[in-house]
């Protein structure tokens, strides 16, 4: 389902689309399956963030302009995720101890 190097997505909250699939919602930050930490390095148990594995950033971007929920990408993650074509990738350079 996941291509190796697509972020997946976590989110502050969650709702259900019409078929019944969970869908983030609320403050949305990319992440990779088997971390612990966003993109931005945003810790996910800590920060309360709900995992959503078979949504892929590309997919919550479109989601953020399509429906009329409450989504707000973080835009350290979209950096990191490289959604700025003709930009360099935005990395942290002294991660958290």
């Amino acid at each position: 389902m996941n291509r190796r190097g697509e972020p997946a997505v976590a989110a502050s909250s969650r709702w259900v689309d019409d078929e019944g699939v969970r869908a983030p919602g609320g403050s949305v930050h990319a992440w990779r399956p088997g971390t612990n930490q966003t993109l931005c390095g945003v810790p996910l148990h800590k920060a309360g963030l709900e995992r959503f594995p078979h949504v892929l950033w590309i997919d919550a971007r479109w989601l953020a302009d399509t429906t009329d929920e409450r989504i707000v990408l973080c835009h350290r993650c979209a950096a990191a995720a490289g959604d700025r074509p003709g930009r360099p990738r935005w990395t942290r350079d002294h991660p958290r101890p």
